[in-house]
This record gives C-alpha cells, structure tokens and sequence, in this order.
C-alpha cells in the first residue's frame, strides 16, 4: 500500500518564518532594499560553514523586510506553503532579534504578520499561531522585557514563548532565562524550547526542569542519556524534529542514523518538521515519506506521529479536533 502523506492531515510545530523565504523572495526584496546579493543566486542556498553561517543569512535575509506590506506578503506566503504540503495547523517561530527593522517595534511585528495570516485564513488557507522567541545570547532582563510586552499585548495570535539559537556558543542558559519562562506561563503562553541540537541531553533536562517546556524544539540528543529519555516518556514533553536539518547540520551523518525512531519506540512523543524548509529545500511530506522509507514505518506508525503533531500543537481546541477527526479516517 503506498501511503499518502500529502493527504496526510497533520501539524506543523517546528518550523521558522525566518526560514521560509523562497529563493525568488529573497532576490526580490534585495533589489526592493537596494541590498546587494552575498553570494551569487545559483549559491545563494549554500551553507559550507554550519549553523553559524546559516544563522547569519537568516539575520541578512529578515533585514530586507522593512514594510508593513511585505510582512503580510510572507505571512500569506507561509500559509500558501503550509497547504500546499497538506498541513492544517503551523505554530510558526520568529525570533524579533532577527528583524533589525522591527526589533524596536515587537507589537508591529506581531500585527503586520497578523494581518497576512488572517487574510490567508479568509482565503480558506491553514491557521497559524506564533510563537515569540528569545535569542540565547540575550540578558535575563530582555527576556522579561520581552514576557512583559507580550503580556500586555495579550494578541490573540501569539500562542507561545520560545527560546532559539546556538547553545553550543553560549553554553548553559537555562538559570538566565527560569523566571521569564516563569512569568509566561502563569500569564497563560505556552512554552517552547530548542535544546538537544547543538547541546547535549543536559540541555534537554534544562528545558524541562528550568524552563518547564510544554515542548521541546529538536530535543534529539536526548538519546545520549537514558535518564533524560525516561524523563521525556514520563512526563510526555514532545519534541518537535526536524530530521532533514539535523542531518544537513551535522548532527547526525545520516537519515538512516537518525534516532526519531529509537525515542518514538522508548516512549518519547515525537513529531517531524522541516525547521527552515525554503533555505534547507524541503517539504513536510517529503520528511515524512522519507523517515517511512527509513526506518520501516507504516501507516499505524505515520498515524501516531501525525497525531502527535496535532496534540503537541497549540492550536485552538476545535481545530485539534477537525484534524484529529480527519486523521482517523486516513
């Protein structure tokens, strides 16, 4: 039987607007900005030096965004790739530090892309959430700064506090960031958190225990540490993987090396994503197509992940329950 993972009905919890520019996109908003080029199209895609050159494009690329107007467009534009991959709900990451137009003017932000996804959703296209990230790099004092804004805001649109960026150059920052992450939740925002890509399964513990993750952003080195992946099982904290870009990263050599398959079978909820689709070239079914063929999966299996992604989302309780009513007749 050959399983159809376009018609798949699932979520999407990891995945960064900074990340979904298309190559056409990026091109047109450099010539809007007067902005040359850093390296030739053909190689405009191409990350040689790892992840601290692909986060340094990110920077570049969300510096061309300097309009209202062109924020609608890429919210609209997410919401036309999220169909297009047969996905019903995205909890979308943007992290403010990577918008130098827009990082004084968080709230604009929010509503310049509010205005995009709410007119995709007149057009019959998937909802999204977003959820406001830290950088690590940032003091404890901007991360309350940043809760407090986003408390007083109270926009509808925004679902979650997330946290991102290379723990392997900043080390430990779980203690910095413990009472923002605090304060958020008791005002009512989920959490979310990258851990266990660039750091180890400590990271991921932290996340849990410091930060007090609803769920966890790659969390896949969790593998190293027995204790960490009983603590997951336990608890039920999903992580969100994004199999393609921890291969393209480094973390690991190969698909076939990947341990999704390994947690999922320890107890661990697991869902798969595509983290920066357009700049890495890949698509949500396309992942899941490629983790079937890997690891053996069939459709018991491609259910229970897709259902993860749904229950992991932080998607209003009414669109759980249209997808999750959609994939049990999958």
């Amino acid at each position: 039987m050959t399983l159809d993972f376009l018609a798949l009905p699932k979520a999407e919890v990891h995945v960064h607007l900074e990340g979904c520019f298309e190559l056409d996109d990026i091109v047109r908003l450099a010539a809007e900005s007067g902005e040359p080029l850093p390296r030739p199209r053909e190689r405009l895609m191409a990350f040689g030096e790892g992840l601290s050159e692909f986060l340094e494009f990110l920077d570049w690329t969300c510096g061309l965004v300097r309009t209202r107007g062109q924020l609608v467009a890429i919210a609209h534009g997410f919401a036309r790739r999220m169909a297009a991959s047969g996905t019903g709900y995205a909890d979308a990451i943007i992290n403010p530090t990577h918008w130098p137009h827009w990082r004084r003017d968080i709230a604009g932000l929010i509503a310049g892309l509010d205005e995009g996804f709410a007119a995709a959703e007149r057009d019959g296209l998937p909802p999204v959430g977003l959820c406001i990230s830290l950088l690590r790099t940032q003091s404890a004092e901007e991360a309350l700064e940043l809760v407090g804004l986003l408390t007083a805001l109270r926009h509808p649109r925004v679902v979650a506090l997330s946290i991102d960026g290379n723990e392997a150059a900043t080390g430990r920052t779980g203690p910095r960031f413990a009472e923002a992450f605090r304060r958020a939740g008791a005002a009512g925002l989920k959490r979310t958190v990258h851990a266990g890509e660039s750091s180890g399964p400590d990271g991921v513990r932290d996340a849990v225990e410091l930060l007090g993750a609803d769920r966890i952003d790659h969390g896949v080195r969790a593998i190293e540490d027995p204790a960490v992946i009983e603590l997951l099982a336990e608890r039920r904290i999903p992580l969100g993987i994004c199999p393609t870009s921890n291969v393209t990263i480094g973390v690991f050599p190969s698909l076939a090396r990947h341990p999704i398959d390994r947690l999922r079978r320890a107890g661990v909820p697991v869902s798969i994503n595509t983290d920066d689709p357009a700049l890495l070239g890949v698509r949500l079914e396309d992942e899941y197509a490629g983790c079937a063929a890997a690891f053996g999966w069939g459709a018991e299996e491609v259910r229970g992940i897709a259902r993860t992604s749904i229950e992991a989302s932080f998607a209003p309780p009414a669109t759980k329950e249209q997808l999750l009513a959609a994939l049990a007749t999958w």
